[in-house]
């Protein structure tokens, strides 16, 4: 069987080079305007042409989202953002609205179409329909089984792509309206806060202040607070659905979290299909434990083996998994030079807050995780520092073993 796209998301231009450095064949992203991360950095139009130009000239591709659910007065300016799409020739673009599709075929039909989870296709007879419409790829719907994929896979009638990993969340295929009435923002139409993930408690009304919990939790309640989904250790189940893509949440995420998952899967992907299931199982406990050290909540597997119960949610706390800190990434060799280069010394750009003394961590595209305690910094006026506080101060570091561009540091709690 053909592997699987790996499918990152891509915020801005620096998560998209970052996915494409750790093994993304693919990554998604948003425009300004009609997609569903209003605050996710997103691309200008400007942003969209290099990170074309960047994807092409790589072989890998970039999708761009087109999911909002339109109203009547969005359409005026669709029509131009369509063409110029195309113009740019992006390699596909993600919609959910049938009058946002009807616009495509009208204005721009050289363009691939990827139908959006938030139409959410549960059935072959969905899929379907849509693919007779001219879309070229379906992102089913999460709330799918694995029995409900082994059904529907053989009768569908073109791509098929799925999460597999990243945020879940409670409402049916990412169709919310809590944040619409709790804070006027159409989650709909890319402006979500979250309020699934806020703390609830019940409040009677002649006793204002007083908060009775809906569990024994002096804190109130998250009874909204679904899960991450993380469905590695079950790839090998996945593979027989010969499936077109793999595809990993987290556009508002940071380039740690892109790159440290898209490296997991990549290699996962990899070794299954090339070397096969006994050295997948063992090769696991690994990626495992990688992918605990990005930011998450606690893991599940949604829907894959069922409708998900209180197993899948935390009611007692929204906070993060937090176990390691982005400290700084190594740049690239355009901006080294432009700074100046010691033969023991890397420039690399500050994140979080770190010292002379701490061990890190480097994550690298190619190779296992390795440690070096940090013994000299310097500003980039070559004075020596203690400490890195500034956010995105750029500093050289000393290292016992060769830094390269797009190397992470990070450092354990």
């Amino acid at each position: 069987m053909k592997k699987p796209e790996i499918l990152a998301p891509a915020g801005d231009l620096e998560k998209l080079r970052f996915a494409f450095a750790y093994g993304a064949d693919a990554v998604y992203a948003g425009g300004s305007s009609f997609g569903l991360r209003a605050y996710a950095g997103n691309l200008n139009e400007e942003d969209m042409w290099l990170g074309v130009e960047y994807a092409h000239k790589l072989k890998r591709k970039l999708y761009i989202t087109v999911n909002i659910f339109a109203h009547e007065q969005d359409f005026a300016a669709l029509k131009a953002y369509l063409q110029f799409l195309s113009v740019i020739q992006v390699d596909g673009i993600i919609v959910s609205d049938p009058g946002v599709l009807a616009m495509v075929r009208e204005e721009a039909p050289e363009l691939a179409v990827h139908l959006s989870t938030q139409a959410n296709c549960t059935n072959s007879y969905s899929s379907n329909f849509w693919f007779s419409q001219g879309v070229q790829r379906i992102v089913l719907a999460r709330e799918l089984t694995l029995e409900e994929l082994k059904n529907l896979r053989p009768k569908a009638e073109g791509e098929l792509e799925i999460f597999i990993h990243g945020a879940m969340c409670m409402s049916y295929s990412g169709r919310c309206l809590l944040s619409n009435y709790l804070t006027g923002r159409d989650a709909n139409r890319g402006e979500c806060t979250h309020p699934c993930r806020w703390g609830y408690a019940l409040v009677e009304e002649k006793r204002p202040g007083q908060y009775f919990p809906l569990e024994e939790d002096d804190r109130g309640s998250y009874i909204f607070n679904s899960h991450d989904l993380c469905l590695l250790p079950y790839l090998p189940l996945l593979k027989e659905l010969d499936l077109a893509s793999y595809k990993i949440e987290g556009r508002m995420k940071s380039a740690y979290y892109v790159a440290s998952t898209v490296k997991v899967y990549r290699e996962a992907v990899d070794v299954l299909w090339e070397q096969g299931g006994d050295e997948f199982k063992r090769r696991l406990p690994a990626w495992l434990t990688e992918i605990e050290k990005v930011s998450h909540r606690d893991y599940s597997t949604g829907f894959l083996f069922g409708k998900p119960g209180v197993e899948a949610h935390n009611i007692k706390t929204s906070n993060y998994i937090r176990e390691y800190s982005f400290v700084g990434k190594v740049l690239d060799d355009e901006e080294d030079q432009e700074l100046g280069n010691n033969e023991d010394d890397y420039w690399i750009e500050q994140r979080n807050n770190f010292r002379v003394g701490d061990e890190v961590e480097v994550l690298t595209p190619e190779g296992n995780p390795w440690t070096f305690r940090v013994t000299s910094l310097r500003d980039v006026d070559g004075e020596k520092i203690e400490v890195a506080r500034h956010p995105q101060q750029k500093l050289r570091i000393a290292s016992p073993k060769p830094l390269k561009p797009f190397d992470i540091l990070r450092k354990a709690k």
